[in-house]
């Protein structure tokens, strides 16, 4: 199966609205950032590639852990920042002694970047990435796919 960037920002559009729900991955009910690239993944790759462990808001920080970035390069494929384009996944640090916790999904790149994301508050919405934004990504990654 061909999965083209398009049906990645296509699928992840289909998510914006759905309120923001610890854990949840449920389109139009309920998701998180994490829950948001699960469900997209779903919708076009198939089932989850793990099993996802029950995590709590502080996702491993009391430990320093990167495991989301652990578990991002074990499933998508690593990229350049400085090459993002639509489809690809952003991993961000919230505070700069943080670890790498949240999730977006470019939805639109050159001069003004935007991406998809869930976000405590406000649910599933799509934003610019600007400056304080792209000073948070850490990390990013493209779907394993033959052709994007």
């Amino acid at each position: 199966m061909t999965i083209h960037r398009q049906d990645i920002v296509d699928e992840a559009r289909t998510w914006l609205g759905t309120p923001y729900v610890h854990q949840a991955s449920v389109k139009g009910a309920g998701t998180d950032c994490l829950g948001l690239l699960r469900g997209v993944w779903c919708a076009l790759v198939g089932r989850e590639p793990e099993a996802v462990p029950v995590y709590s808001m502080d996702w491993s920080e009391p430990q320093g852990e990167e495991r989301m970035w652990a578990a991002a390069r074990r499933h998508l494929v690593e990229k350049s920042i400085a090459d993002l384009t639509a489809g690809d996944v952003l991993l961000f640090r919230m505070r700069d002694s943080g670890v790498a916790k949240h999730l977006g999904i470019v939805s639109g790149a050159g001069d003004v970047p935007r991406f998809i994301h869930a976000y405590s508050g406000y649910g599933v919405v799509e934003n610019t990435l600007s400056e304080p934004w792209r000073r948070r990504v850490v990390a990013c990654f493209e779907f394993p796919v033959e052709e994007l």
